[in-house]
């Protein structure tokens, strides 16, 4: 696992004063369970004073875990057990949690390498800009041909890969053109 459960402990403190998920009624359950299963981690006395209803339960909380903190490693890890059989959800959104699905299950949250192609680094008004000019230049081409030669001959070439009746209206067209 990499981190202790004492460090993972310190590590989601913040997170779990914070959770509004743990009520009054999910702390006292996991007060019980630390004090039934394991009276040497927290005592009737400890437990009494952590299930006082008139200390507000982010308090309540808050000292648990500094308690638990200063018990060790064991005390830490039966926290955890009993987060988790109690309140689940709560447990798979411990930042530590999160953190570990992450780095231990790549098939699950593969890591996305993302890698940036740079062709250009110019606007797309400059690209704009081209394709403004290279249309420009072929409807001069167009325009200057048939001018000076009395008709498209490109038409006529165009028509060679088309369907019958296509071709017959280009070659008209063409032949129109050249009559003029």
């Amino acid at each position: 696992m990499g981190d202790s459960f004492l460090e993972q402990l310190i590590e989601d403190s913040a997170f779990l004063r914070a959770d509004r998920r743990l009520d009054t009624e999910l702390v006292d359950k996991l007060i019980l369970q630390l004090n039934r299963i394991y009276p040497q981690i927290l005592t009737d006395k400890e437990a009494t004073k952590f299930r006082n209803l008139d200390v507000p339960t982010s308090v309540r909380l808050g000292e648990l875990l500094t308690h638990l903190q200063g018990r060790g490693e064991e005390a830490c890890r039966e926290f955890y057990r009993a987060l988790h059989l109690h309140v689940e959800e709560v447990y798979y959104s411990l930042p530590t949690r999160l953190r570990l699905r992450d780095t231990l299950d790549p098939l699950t949250h593969p890591q996305m390498y993302h890698q940036k192609y740079v062709l250009n680094d110019r606007e797309p008004s400059f690209f704009l800009g081209c394709f403004g000019i290279a249309v420009g230049m072929a409807l001069l081409y167009y325009y200057s041909e048939a001018k000076l030669t009395g008709g498209s001959r490109a038409l006529g070439m165009a028509a060679l890969g088309l369907k019958k009746t296509a071709q017959e209206v280009l070659i008209w067209y063409s032949e129109e053109s050249l009559m003029k």
